[in-house]
């Protein structure tokens, strides 16, 4: 059999399949329940979001203000991971043989985004207040930050009760704990201003809040980043899992090794494996599959397997190329046998 039939042996399209099976119905009740807890936190952070504006306005705080925006970023960041997690569970059909899974990323990417350019505009924003500040109503703002404190609290536990795993549900939540923090300065802010009439801690507090929001919309447009780049995951070593692969008798060869992320916590991993001639090419594929399984969590792979030939093995062996220099190009890095790997 050739080593093409070897690789695919019975994965043809299972690809397109992952999610059915005995646990699909309770992946369904799961995926349910997370869209139910983002649901109340979006209520909850509509409602009050919508009362925070016209607080802010009558207050003329910039603090409550960006509160409020921050909130509509909340909003928008429930709704995208909402509508990805409808995409995602929809099964691979047409040219999407991966089915809409992406679409997750694209969610937490467009929350990073919409965080950093936010935090752009409010430190403009603070910066100008700094140098001028208006007039701040600082009981008003106290009280509004210490429900808004409240408000938060409550919805970043529904979304907690989500599974986190889910990069879009990772950015909601992302942005509804920065949240909180902001209405912590917020309400710290409110404090200094209503007793001791420094109006600059109004500016100071939201400037405190572009800052943890920058720091969580680079962290989102990162992880989404490597995805999209088609980037290991960050908790996988490429060279670290080829040398494994080599070290498992009988394989001789491991060489055109990749390894990346489909969508949240789910890796996937393709490879040319060569073995010795009396090796069974069927066993050391079931076996590769188990161990990278088991020890890196990859259960997406594509292995194609054969056999190495005899002269191409003495030749490896010596630790001479069996490949000319423009195989080992094409192919990236190979992993041969050697005494270190036994």
């Amino acid at each position: 059999m050739s080593g093409h039939d070897h690789g695919h042996d019975g994965h043809g399209h299972d690809g397109h399949s992952h999610g059915h099976g005995p646990g699909g119905h309770s992946h369904g009740v799961a995926a349910d329940a997370d869209r139910c807890w983002l649901a109340i936190a979006l209520g909850l952070i509509g409602a009050f979001m919508a009362i925070e504006v016209v607080i802010g306005v009558m207050a003329h705080s910039l603090a409550l203000i960006s509160d409020a925006a921050h909130m509509l970023t909340d909003a928008v960041s429930i709704v995208l991971a909402l509508i990805a997690m409808r995409l995602a569970a929809r099964p691979a059909r047409g040219g999407f043989t991966y089915g809409l899974k992406r679409a997750e990323i694209l969610s937490a990417q467009a929350n990073g985004l919409t965080l950093l350019l936010l935090a752009a505009w409010l430190a403009y924003e603070a910066v100008r207040r700094l140098m001028d500040p208006p007039p701040v109503e600082g009981g008003l703002v106290l009280v509004t930050a210490l429900a808004g404190i409240v408000v938060n609290v409550a919805a970043a536990w529904c979304i907690s009760r989500a599974n986190r795993s889910s990069l879009a549900v990772e950015g909601a939540y992302q942005h509804v704990l920065n949240d909180l923090f902001a209405f912590i300065g917020t309400a710290v802010a409110g404090l200094i201003v209503m007793t001791t009439g420094f109006r600059q801690a109004d500016a100071i507090a939201t400037l405190v809040v572009v800052v943890l929001m920058v720091k969580a919309g680079y962290g989102l447009v990162r992880d989404s980043g490597r995805i999209f780049l088609e980037a290991a995951p960050a908790n996988v070593d490429p060279d670290a899992v080829g040398d494994r692969l080599v070290g498992h008798p009988p394989v001789t060869e491991v060489h055109d090794l990749h390894i990346w992320t489909i969508t949240s916590g789910q890796a996937a991993l393709s490879a040319h494996v060569l073995v010795e001639p009396a090796g069974d090419c069927h066993a050391v594929r079931r076996e590769l599959e188990r161990l990278l399984e088991k020890e890196y969590g990859i259960t997406h792979t594509t292995l194609q397997v054969d056999h190495a030939q005899d002269s191409l093995l003495s030749v490896g062996r010596r630790g001479e190329a069996p490949y000319d220099p423009h195989c080992a190009d094409a192919h990236g890095p190979v992993h041969r046998e050697g005494p270190h790997d036994h």
